[in-house]
């Protein structure tokens, strides 16, 4: 049995689960997701979410663990949230938004403009003498995640001197380079 799978989902208060025709709904105060399911049958029992498979096939095993990290998250989002913070390392890399349009400038010839979602909450923070950080905060992990992916791979930190787009705490492999 799938280790992850078979742990119960505690229901954080103020949160409601509901499971109606292979889609699950989660209700909470930063806002509502969804999620279609399939193989795997999801019960609300008390203040637990509780999910089972039919068989020991390859396909539902592989889903059992999937759905009840995706509920998990979902439940979790819902009540607390989630956050992601990038950093820019390089000589004259900027950072600056006006509502939702993220203004990166990432030693290009142009400066790159993105429209972020409407979820996903945008702050930049820049100090003199630091690096710029976007900090990125949501309650759609996926949605985040996908975000804060799509912004690193502007420019993806090299391995020589570090430069590029990284998320805070990310530990780099560096290199020697040249040896004299």
């Amino acid at each position: 049995m799938s280790r992850i799978g078979k742990s119960p989902i505690v229901i954080a208060a103020g949160v409601t689960v509901e499971v109606k025709d292979g889609i699950v709904t989660v209700k909470g105060k930063k806002g509502q997701l969804t999620q279609e399911f399939s193989d795997i049958t999801v019960k609300v029992e008390g203040d637990q979410v509780l999910l089972e498979r039919s068989s020991d096939h390859k396909d539902q095993r592989a889903k059992h663990g999937l759905y009840r990290s995706l509920i998990n998250n979902m439940i979790v989002g819902v009540s607390e949230g989630f956050t992601k913070e990038l950093e820019l390392v390089g000589v004259g890399y900027r950072a600056s938004n006006q509502g939702q349009k993220l203004d990166l400038a990432l030693g290009y010839s142009h400066n790159i403009v993105l429209e972020i979602a409407p979820e996903v909450a945008l702050e930049t923070i820049s100090e003199k003498g630091k690096n710029p950080i976007v900090k990125l905060t949501s309650f759609d992990k996926q949605l985040l995640g996908q975000v804060a992916a799509k912004i690193r791979g502007f420019r993806k930190p090299e391995p020589y001197k570090g430069k590029g787009v990284k998320f805070v705490g990310e530990v780099l492999r560096r290199k020697a380079g040249k040896s004299a």
